[in-house]
């Protein structure tokens, strides 16, 4: 079973930044599109931001421009940037993968167990 953890989340003033991992336990050479996801209280999980396999990207209109995502085939890992962050921000954030296909909010194989971002004003 292939596992994904997060990390790098935390509570930062608005306007500041963070960079979230994660770490895929298996080889992600061949998994086609890896993402983050989040969900803040009260609100739907929304897909943030993803990267195929061959490296386009995919970025929720709320984040273009602040948030850069990018994966390391080397070391199994994707990245998360996150920029010029706001309190809209605030959700727990997982990383997520499809096999086949592009990802989605809803459409996934496997994510993490989360990692909380609170962004205070």
């Amino acid at each position: 079973q292939v596992q994904l953890v997060e990390s790098g989340g935390g509570l930062v003033q608005a306007g500041g930044s963070l960079r979230l991992s994660c770490v895929v336990s298996t080889s992600i050479n061949s998994i086609n599109d890896m993402g983050w996801l989040r969900q803040a209280p009260g609100k739907q999980r929304e897909l943030v931001a993803h990267i195929t396999k061959s490296g386009s990207t995919l970025y929720a209109d709320s984040v273009k421009g602040r948030f850069t995502i990018s994966r390391d085939n080397a070391k199994n890992t994707v990245q998360l940037q996150m920029n010029s962050l706001k309190p809209e921000d605030t959700a727990v954030y997982y990383c997520a993968y499809t096999g086949r296909g592009a990802l989605t909010a809803t459409t996934f194989d496997a994510w993490g167990q989360g990692t909380l971002v609170t962004v205070s004003s």
